[in-house]
């Protein structure tokens, strides 16, 4: 019961709901990904994917000094289920606002912009 609580939680914040959404979109992403997209401070973006990850939502791996997630494949019941909920009732100018973050993101790490500290 406990997990199933956790899992619940994990789905009552905008931010880690945004985090599913830019997963399911774009894939594995760095901690640093997640600032820039976001406007987090690191803490704050690490703080909310550790949510995800003890939720059973995300897996994450570590290169180096960075960590990257990605959404749990395969997903089990009921994470499944919530998770899909999710992604069907996200509107698309959201999702739309969510990858031109991220496609700005994108190319300000390819201008040479490093990760935030």
């Amino acid at each position: 019961m406990r997990a199933l609580a956790e899992l619940y939680k994990a789905f009552t914040d905008t931010t880690r709901l945004d985090m599913i959404v830019l997963m399911s979109r774009h894939g594995e992403l760095c901690v640093c990904d997640f600032e820039g997209v976001l406007g987090l401070s690191q803490s704050a973006a690490s703080r909310h994917l550790r949510r995800l990850y003890q939720a059973g939502v995300a897996d994450s791996r570590r290169r180096g000094a960075w960590v990257y997630y990605r959404l749990r494949e395969p997903l089990e019941p009921p994470r499944d289920v919530l998770v899909r909920a999710l992604l069907d009732q996200v509107d698309d100018a959201h999702c739309l606002a969510l990858d031109c973050a991220h496609a700005a993101w994108v190319a300000c790490k390819a201008e040479g912009e490093t990760c935030p500290s």
